[in-house]
């Protein structure tokens, strides 16, 4: 198994570590010239501080890299960023690019979304492996079955045992090491990736408008449907609503239907009901496409027909 240790700052990591019961944080990247390639999902990515403090302070488990606008960022992570606000969020990122944006400007960063996070007191600190380069300027990968990588990972193993972290506390009591899992997702990398998995498009309408889509669970979270792609769709807002409300809905077969409640109801619905019959836009990955299961689920428990 390998992990990587990037750089990050202290404000970021101080911030973050001060909120209690995080599920997980934006690890965000000042510029979007580069996908994250260096991990696999569920593989640990550790927090290293800039220089002159040369400790690993905490991480969290790798689920998904992805370029977005800074306003979408801000909108599925909030406080997760590492900021109080999107304009301190922007301030910070704007300190590391190499050009200074207009304030208006929704200009891109990378973002290394990181899932169950965890944080060391100071006394836990763990020294950065012995052959880091100061010249490393993001971070760099290491195998954790020898040398320096093992030392560390050993380190970070020993903390996370004593601070029983959901994600691995299992399978260090079952084996000894944690194998590699597939990270719970949180609601932002629900939203994040449920985005990316329909090209930012509405999933019937085909709007492209980012600030007028959202990612639906077909089950709600509260009905305990999961944080999970195959469990999402990506729908402009309003039908977003009409979903919810059970006024719309979409067949196993990934048909998109119209309930006759909303002519009845409310003498209108002419836009809607010319989108009777429409095949959904669906990930061309099967594991990414809704799951027939949460469809049933919502036409025979919220579907008014």
């Amino acid at each position: 198994m390998w992990a990587y240790i990037g750089i990050t700052d202290f404000d970021w990591f101080s911030y973050l570590a001060a909120i209690q019961g995080l599920d997980e944080v934006n690890f965000w990247q000042p510029s979007a010239s580069s996908h994250f390639k260096a991990l696999q999902p569920g593989e640990p990515f550790l927090f290293k501080l800039h220089s002159p403090r040369n400790y690993i302070v905490g991480g969290g488990f790798f689920a998904y890299n992805t370029i977005s606008p800074v306003s979408l960022a801000w909108e599925a992570f909030g406080v997760k960023n590492g900021a109080y606000t999107l304009k301190e969020m922007r301030e910070r990122i704007e300190k590391y690019r190499k050009s200074t944006p207009s304030h208006t400007e929704d200009y891109e960063i990378g973002c290394i979304l990181l899932e169950q996070p965890f944080f060391f007191r100071k006394d836990e600190w763990i020294p950065a492996p012995a052959n880091w380069s100061p010249n490393i300027v993001r971070g760099k990968g290491y195998d954790t079955t020898t040398g320096e990588g093992k030392r560390v990972w050993d380190a970070v193993l020993l903390r996370l045992r004593a601070m029983s972290v959901p994600m691995i506390e299992e399978q260090i009591r079952r084996y000894g090491s944690p194998v590699l899992v597939t990270p719970r997702l949180g609601q932002g990398s629900f939203r994040i990736m449920v985005t990316d998995a329909y090209s930012r498009r509405c999933a019937v309408t085909n709007e492209r408008t980012l600030p007028a889509l959202d990612a639906v669970h077909i089950k709600p979270y509260v009905e305990n449907g999961p944080h999970d792609v195959s469990n999402g769709i990506l729908f402009r807002s309003d039908i977003h609503k009409l979903f919810d409300n059970g006024y719309v809905t979409v067949t196993d077969t990934y048909q998109f239907e119209v309930s006759r409640r909303i002519k009845e109801e409310f003498e209108n619905g002419r836009d809607y009901y010319a989108l009777h019959g429409k095949a959904l836009s669906v990930p061309p990955d099967k594991i990414l496409s809704p799951d027939s299961s949460f469809l049933r689920w919502h036409n025979e428990m919220i579907y008014r027909g």
